[in-house]
C-alpha cells in the first residue's frame, strides 16, 4: 500500500490523523495507568502469573517490549484508518472503480479551493469551455441562453411552453463527471421513425420531465438535474422565460427566430422579447459572488448576446467587481459573423452592452484555419483596437483545437484564462497594497 499519495499538501487527511493518532496516544497512557494500578493492587500467583506474563510480554527485554508494541500499534491504526476511508468513501466512487481513492480526495478537495467562475453564453463554445475549466476548479456556474427556437428545443417549447433546453444539455454533459458514458445517454437522440419522439436527445425529455414534475418551475428543474448528474459546478438557465430572438439588418430587414439569425448576414442588431423578461435569481447570485466572469466563446449574436441583452444580467455584470474576459471565436461563421475581424467582434459585443463591458480580451494566436474555396468561414483576422479607444486589454494565446481548427481547444483554453486570472488577480493585489500603503 502506497501511503506517499495520502501525505500531499492540501487533501487534508494529515492534521486529522495527527489529531486522531494524539487522541488514541492519550486513552493507551489511560489505559496503561489503569492497568498498571490494577497489576499493583491485586496479587496474581499460580498459572495465572504465567499467562498474565505472557500478555505484558515480559519475557522480552523493556526496550524490544516498547518496540514491538510500537510497530503493532501503529500497523493497526493503518490499517484500520484506511479501511474506514474505504468504507466511508467507497459508495462515491462508483462512477470510476479505476481511480484511486486518494486521487478523487485530493482532486475534490484542490478543485473546491479554486476560483469562481461564471462562464455566459450557449451553444458549442461554452460546453467547450466548461469541458477545460471543470480541470481548474469545482465554483464553476455556466450561465445559458434560451433563445434556441429550432429542432428539439423548438418543439419541446411549443408543445410544453418551457424554455430552450438544448444548450442547457450541452453544458450538463460537459460538467458531468462521468462525462463519456453521461454524455451517450443525454446526447442519444430518438430516430426519425419513433413517432412522436422523433429527434428528441434523451436529455431533453428529461429536462422537459423535471419541468413538469415541479409544476412547471424550470429553474427548480434545471438545479434538480444539476443535482441527480452531481455535475462538476452547476448550470443555471438566464431567465425561466421562453426567449425569442429578433435581428434588424442593415437594410432595415427584420429577422425572428435563433434559428433564421444563425443563416443571416449583416446584422445590425439583435433584441429579445418579451421585454419584461426576468433573469434567474441564481444567474445574479452567480455573478455578484464571481471572481471572474468569462463572456463566450460561442456565436456572438445568436448564443452570446440573448444572455446580456437580459438588462439585469447585463447590469449584474457591469456592477461586478469580477474579472470580465471575453473570448473571442478563432473563425468566423457562415452567416452572422462573415467578414468579422476581432474588433468587430468587440464592437458588436459593446454595442449591444456597454463600453468596456470586458477587461480583457482573449483570442487566438495561432491562426490554423485553412478557407475552403468558396467558404466564407476564415481564421478571425488580429485587428485591434476596436476603436480610438483601446478599452479592455488584448490578450493572446494559442488556444485552437488542432483537430478541428474552426473551435477551441477546451485544455488549452482553460489554462489561457487560469494565467489570465492569475495574472490580474496578482496585479489587482499589487494595486491594492499600493493604495492602502
Amino acid at each position: 500500500m502506497n501511503l506517499t499519495p495520502w501525505l500531499r499538501p492540501g487533501i487534508g487527511v494529515k492534521r486529522w490523523l495527527a489529531v486522531v493518532f494524539a487522541g488514541l496516544l492519550l486513552l493507551a497512557l489511560a489505559g496503561a495507568l489503569a492497568l498498571r494500578q490494577v497489576y499493583r493492587d491485586i496479587e496474581v500467583g499460580g498459572p495465572l502469573q504465567s499467562v498474565v506474563s505472557v500478555v505484558t510480554l515480559q519475557f522480552l527485554p523493556y526496550a524490544v517490549r516498547g518496540a514491538v508494541l510500537l510497530v503493532a500499534g501503529a500497523a493497526l491504526f493503518v490499517f484500520g484508518a484506511w479501511r474506514l476511508i474505504g468504507v466511508l468513501v467507497g459508495p462515491f466512487l462508483a462512477a470510476d472503480r479505476n481511480q484511486p481513492l486518494v486521487e478523487v480526495i485530493y482532486q475534490k478537495r484542490f478543485l473546491s479551493k479554486g476560483p469562481r467562475i461564471v462562464a455566459i453564453g450557449g451553444g458549442t463554445g461554452l460546453s467547450t469551455l466548461l469541458r477545460g475549466l471543470k480541470e481548474h476548479t469545482a465554483n464553476l456556474t455556466a450561465i445559458v441562453s434560451v433563445a434556441d427556437d429550432g429542432g428539439s428545443s423548438g418543439r419541446l417549447s411549443e408543445q410544453l411552453g418551457l424554455p430552450a433546453v438544448g444548450d442547457i444539455r450541452n453544458c450538463l454533459v460537459a460538467l458531468a463527471d462521468a462525462e463519456p458514458i453521461m454524455g451517450d445517454l443525454l446526447q442519444y437522440r430518438f430516430p426519425s421513425e419513433d413517432g412522436a419522439l422523433a429527434g428528441h436527445p434523451m436529455g431533453n425529455l428529461l429536462l422537459a420531465a423535471m419541468f413538469e414534475l415541479d409544476g412547471g418551475d424550470f429553474e427548480e428543474g434545471v438545479r434538480r438535474m444539476n443535482r441527480v448528474l452531481a455535475v462538476r459546478g452547476r448550470v443555471v438557465p438566464v431567465s425561466a422565460t421562453p426567449t425569442v430572438l429578433h435581428a434588424t439588418l442593415y437594410d432595415g430587414t427584420e429577422v425572428h427566430g435563433q434559428s433564421s439569425v444563425a443563416k443571416t448576414r449583416w446584422i445590425e442588431r439583435v433584441w429579445i422579447s418579451p421585454d419584461d423578461i426576468r433573469p434567474s435569481a441564481d444567474a445574479l447570485r452567480a455573478i455578484a459572488e464571481a471572481d471572474v466572469i468569462v463572456i463566450g466563446p460561442g456565436s456572438l449574436f445568436t448564443s452570446i448576446l440573448p444572455g446580456l441583452l437580459v438588462p439585469e444580467v447585463r447590469e449584474a455584470i457591469l456592477a461586478s467587481p469580477a474579472l470580465r474576459v471575453y473570448v473571442c471565436n478563432v473563425a468566423t461563421q457562415q452567416g452572422e459573423t462573415e467578414g468579422f475581424d476581432l474588433a468587430d467582434h468587440v464592437e458588436a459585443l459593446e454595442r449591444h452592452t456597454a463600453p468596456g463591458l470586458a477587461d480583457i480580451v482573449l483570442a487566438n494566436s495561432e491562426p490554423l484555419v485553412k478557407p475552403s474555396p468558396g467558404s466564407p468561414v476564415e481564421p478571425v483576422r488580429l485587428r485591434w483596437p476596436p476603436t480610438s479607444r483601446p478599452g479592455a486589454q488584448l490578450v493572446l494565446e494559442d488556444v485552437v483545437d488542432r483537430a478541428n481548427p474552426h473551435h477551441h481547444d477546451p485544455v488549452r483554453l482553460a489554462d489561457a484564462l487560469m494565467r489570465v486570472s492569475d495574472r490580474a488577480g496578482t496585479v489587482r493585489r499589487r494595486a491594492s497594497v499600493a493604495r492602502s500603503a
